[in-house]
């Protein structure tokens, strides 16, 4: 996919836990490294073992985060155990710009502060393709509790009364990362041509 000429879009990748949305982004990484890029957060915890600043994320201090806070550094934040995690927007504007599109793999509650910050950001809301795979998929992880099980199939309950706030759903499949990472550059090629964001420059096609 050759978009190098269109400007990148923010687009924001959102689903419950065992959708499968991590597989889809690297699957994205990994095909189409020129034209996509994960958006590292800033976060004020304490990097863990093996975890390389401006690549895991941006580790700084909390009152440094409270600054961009007050700044209008930070597109949208949460706080987590005690931590701030949030999106830069410096990163994001600079990669856009330069025809990026720029993936923020972010829950709901961050996904909708999106909505309000950056309107042109593509909302996009991962499924599998029913709710008895998902619960599936989590159990043979072999790493969640019975507790844990249930309380991340209720949270994908409440998310699933958000998704008329998204603008497309792509279903997982068993098997169908990379399925659903091609539906996500299809999502993507569309809304890069879209009159609504190339109006300016099309107005201006005969001024020279």
């Amino acid at each position: 996919m050759n978009n190098k000429k269109l400007p990148g879009i923010p687009f924001v990748l959102s689903g419950p836990s065992g959708c499968g949305k991590g597989t889809i982004v690297k699957e994205l990484l990994k095909k189409y490294p020129d034209t996509f890029a994960l958006s590292v957060s800033a976060t004020t915890r304490a990097p863990r073992v093996g975890e390389v600043d401006g690549v895991h994320y941006y580790f700084i201090t909390r009152e440094e985060f409270e600054h961009r806070i007050d700044d209008q550094q930070i597109l949208e934040y949460t706080s987590y155990c005690g931590n701030y995690y949030g999106t830069p927007k410096k990163e994001l504007y600079e990669r856009t710009v330069s025809g990026i599109n720029v993936i923020l793999e972010i829950e709901v509650e961050g996904a909708m502060n999106v909505r309000r910050l950056c309107p042109e950001a593509v909302l996009i809301y991962v499924l599998p393709p029913d709710a008895e795979t998902l619960e599936a998929r989590l159990r043979g992880r072999g790493t969640n509790t019975e507790e844990d099980i249930a309380n991340r199939l209720a949270t994908a309950r409440e998310e699933i009364r958000c998704l008329p706030d998204y603008d497309y759903i792509v279903i997982n499949e068993n098997d169908g990362a990379e399925a659903a990472a091609d539906e996500i550059v299809n999502i993507i090629a569309s809304e890069q041509h879209k009159v609504s964001r190339n109006l300016e420059n099309a107005i201006h096609f005969f001024d020279n």
